[in-house]
């Protein structure tokens, strides 16, 4: 028989709780900010946004929290998902290095990201909430909350990133078909909206844009509908931390455990899925695990940014967290990983590599698809873009290896399919498709303008 491909678990095994890594965290969080008065944000004042339970969680000291069995119920539709050695991939690299994957984009939507929205959805659902807003910009993170509203008979509409609403316009179907209203941001619905199309009819959009939209229409719906978030704040992240609770338990039937631990970064939250838990272990039990964050060089947040306060969106009406930052005014270039396309990053990720305890790593967009192309002829799976970033530091470790001539244990999250974003690498395999030179001018002009906070 061939040697073991696949690791899989059976439902039994769906984590009973989240893993919350903040009373493990070295380092201490400053709290978010009140955007006008910048004084600490109050529960009330993020209750217009959230439901309770939710903003419960985002402050919890409880390493554990308990996962509703309404919500594990619909984790059984993909959950627990496969780990898989990279055998084939090994061969191709001629590498000595180990490499696992684990491949999230066996959800109903493609990628990780219904791991939080179906918590989301039930947690408003269980408050009376009706309607919910939303962001997304490669429209993963929209599709799979169009998923969970429909399963929580919750109306939702999505503001999504214009350039990515055009690159990916089966991703806008995918979640009229769950019953969202899609609009490409920024739009003429919102004040905020206006004012940018007034200023820049042709603006192609931007994360902090849509966050900015889809505040203003929970915040001036007078409490008709709240506001779900993808990725950055910890109750997002701690409900991915199902993908790293399972990743231990398929590692120990491997019989192998990872020196490295790697996921692209956007905001967060697939990468934090993974890593958290078997941070756990280094910053609990003496493990030495390498964790590598692994971000576009368009938008290189974590390797270029500043370790400040910054507000969450563009039109500072979010709060203001203490994070890496590119600056919210900063427009990223309209790279195909959507996705990554942010100015900020979760502020646990930020602490953590401040401190020293995650890697942060920038690739650009052409070796990125190089790495998937490789990637997908060897596996099978053609990745997103997002995912294809981590595809590109493996690849890069597994290389490392060889030339050290060194064993390694690579484990990454392919947090999600390629299957909506054949145009781009019809643009790679043509080509056509560019790198972008780092922004450096744009950048400085960007922090430039961050606000002069002190706590």
């Amino acid at each position: 028989m061939s040697e073991r491909i696949q690791f899989l678990l059976s439902e039994n095994d769906i984590p009973k709780q989240w893993y919350n890594i903040l009373p493990d965290l070295p380092v201490q969080l400053p709290p978010p900010l009140h955007p006008v008065t910048l004084e600490p944000v109050t529960p009330d004042f993020l209750s217009v946004l959230f439901p309770m339970a939710l903003i419960q969680q985002e402050v919890s000291t409880d390493r554990y929290i308990d996962i509703p069995e309404p919500v594990r119920d619909i984790y059984r539709l993909w959950r627990p998902t496969p780990l898989l050695r990279a055998r084939r991939l090994e061969k191709a690299l001629d590498t000595p290095a180990h490499i696992y994957y684990k491949y999230e984009g066996v959800s109903p939507t493609g990628s990780h990201k219904p791991n939080t929205a179906v918590a989301q959805a039930f947690y408003n659902k269980a408050e009376g909430v009706q309607a919910l807003t939303t962001e997304t910009g490669a429209g993963q993170w929209g599709s799979a909350l169009a998923f969970a509203a429909n399963v929580f008979d919750l109306d939702l509409e999505v503001y999504m990133v214009k350039v990515s609403y055009q690159q990916k316009p089966y991703r806008r179907v995918l979640m009229e078909i769950y019953g969202a209203q899609v609009y490409p941001s920024p739009t003429d619905r919102t004040e905020y909206g206006r004012k940018i199309l007034a200023e820049d009819p042709d603006n192609p959009g931007s994360l902090g844009i849509a966050i900015s939209e889809a505040v203003e229409a929970a915040a001036t719906s007078n409490g008709a509908k709240k506001y779900s978030l993808g990725s950055v704040l910890n109750h997002v992240l701690l409900h991915q931390s199902v993908i790293g609770l399972e990743a231990i338990k398929q590692m120990d039937l491997a019989g192998e455990y990872p020196d490295v631990v790697i996921g692209c970064v956007g905001g967060g939250s697939n990468f934090a899925g993974l890593a958290f838990p078997f941070l756990y272990y280094n910053l609990r039990e003496g493990k030495s695990t390498r964790f590598v964050a692994v971000e576009p060089q368009a938008a290189p947040t974590l390797t270029r940014g500043v370790y400040t306060f910054d507000y969450g969106d563009t039109a500072r009406m979010a709060p203001l967290m203490k994070m890496h930052t590119l600056g919210h005014a900063f427009m990223p270039p309209p790279i195909h990983a959507g996705g990554l396309r942010y100015h900020g990053m979760a502020p646990t990720v930020s602490a953590l590599v401040e401190a020293g305890y995650i890697e942060p790593r920038a690739v650009p967009q052409r070796a990125t698809f190089e790495a998937a192309v490789l990637f997908a002829r060897a596996e099978g799976i053609v990745p997103a873009p997002e995912s294809a970033h981590a595809v590109r530091a493996a690849i890069d470790e597994a290389l490392d290896a060889k030339a050290k001539g060194e064993e390694r244990v690579i484990l990454f999250n392919l947090s999600g399919h390629g299957h909506f974003d054949l145009s781009a690498y019809d643009q790679y395999l043509k080509g056509e498709l560019q790198d972008y030179a780092y922004p450096e001018d744009e950048i400085r002009r960007a922090i430039e303008e961050l606000p002069k906070v002190q706590v």
